[in-house]
């Protein structure tokens, strides 16, 4: 009885334990996630004002779009406009 007792007293501490780590798992994650946004978000800030051409509106419009929409417009201007630029002017 005595190993029986001991047993569950292990999995009942390894349940607390894993019930105490899991939180700070989740903070380190979101920690991680929003640090990594960050630090996109800058570089296609960067990306737009150094390398987009200054014809017309395009490169006002995307750093507008890049700074009111944070991580979602550096997202869409990663995808969508960097290749376009890239093909059309090699840069």
């Amino acid at each position: 009885m005595g190993a029986i007792g001991a047993g569950i007293g292990i999995l009942v501490g390894g349940v607390a334990l894993l019930f105490t780590l899991l939180p700070l798992f989740g903070f380190a994650l979101f920690a991680f996630l929003v640090v990594a946004g960050m630090i996109f978000w800058i570089w296609m800030l960067v990306d737009c004002v150094t390398k987009e051409p200054s014809q017309g509106n395009d490169k006002i419009v995307w750093l507008l779009v890049i700074l009111l929409t944070n991580w979602l417009g550096a997202l869409i201007y990663f995808f969508v406009r960097r290749p376009e630029r890239r093909k059309l002017f090699g840069v």
